[in-house]
């Protein structure tokens, strides 16, 4: 966001295409261009397609329409589905709109990338933890509140760094106690809806750490998610990946498709368990999954038996 925003003080461009994972940051991005349009009326100056409405007769119709008082009209493109022939006369529309349009793609399902090469891309994935917590307590002193270390972490955790959720959960926060201006870790642990993600990451640590009662609680909360046997064999995984690789945190993550900071959290978790504890893990985990495939044992039987075996392994 702080690239978008240095762009846009420096002149606006004819069309931005935001992606990635987290919607807060593509409300927050057109928010920004939409503001630096000045557009003042909506109802004249801005046309929306979604999956259902978009076509190209309709983008080349929208971006020629002259703005009303405003200086500026602003495109906004949710979706499509598009043709090859489509892309290529999508391309070549917004190649030769005029200045006084804008169009900004939200592409949510990344069904426009093969406009990235050739107009302003806005990553809109997750943030750097410091940055979400800057934004978070900017967030809450614009309201006269705080929020304990440690609950922040929790919090941020919790929701896997999305700030998405994290806003979610944090006007939750705010509203059960208005009186109180501190948001506590208790507060944190008691309202907010923790992310599968972060609550296979404490099963993995409390497995580590050979506390049953904890592992057990915290899987009869997943056991019913269909995916969860999956996100834990790819905890696994990655543990295996961080306990044996010379790469840095940084070099890994690219080779593994995820965040540095997930790598960083692997590795910490990986001390809990030696190199053979983890091989013999990840051979268990291909048998109980192919265990789950085959039908000879739901998943639920499965993820307990994986549990215990961890456990004593």
């Amino acid at each position: 966001m702080k690239t978008l925003k240095k762009r846009l003080s420096e002149g606006l461009a004819r069309v931005y295409v935001v992606e990635g994972d987290d919607y807060y940051l593509f409300d927050k991005a057109f928010l920004m261009i939409k503001n630096a349009c000045g557009i003042t009326l909506d109802d004249f100056n801005v046309n929306v397609f979604d999956e259902e409405s978009f076509s190209t007769d309709k983008l080349f119709a929208a971006t020629e329409l002259l703005p009303i008082i405003d200086e500026k009209r602003l495109v906004v493109i949710k979706g499509g589905k598009l043709s090859e022939g489509d892309k290529k006369r999508t391309t070549e529309i917004l190649l030769h709109i005029p200045k006084t349009t804008v169009v900004v793609v939200l592409d949510y399902n990344k069904n426009f990338e093969f406009l990235k090469k050739d107009f302003v891309l806005v990553d809109a994935n997750r943030m750097d933890k410091e940055l979400v917590k800057k934004l978070i307590t900017a967030y809450l002193a614009r309201i006269s509140k705080k929020i304990d270390a440690d609950a922040m972490d929790e919090l941020i955790e919790s929701c896997n760094g999305y700030l998405t959720r994290i806003m979610n959960e944090l006007n939750k926060l705010v509203c059960f106690d208005l009186d109180s201006e501190n948001i506590t870790k208790e507060s944190v642990d008691k309202l907010v809806n923790k992310d599968i993600e972060f609550s296979v990451f404490e099963l993995t640590e409390a497995l580590s750490k050979k506390d049953g009662d904890k592992a057990i609680r915290l899987l009869k909360l997943m056991e019913k998610d269909q995916g969860v046997f999956a996100l834990i064999s790819n905890q696994f995984r990655r543990l295996f990946y961080a306990s044996i690789s010379d790469l840095t945190n940084a070099e890994l993550a690219g080779l593994l498709g995820v965040k540095e900071f997930a790598i960083m959290k692997a590795r910490q978790l990986a001390k809990g368990f030696s190199k053979a504890q983890l091989k013999k893990i990840c051979s268990l985990l291909e048998e109980m999954d192919y265990a789950v495939k085959s039908g000879a044992v739901l998943q639920t039987n499965a993820l307990y038996l994986l549990v215990f075996n961890i456990l004593y392994v």
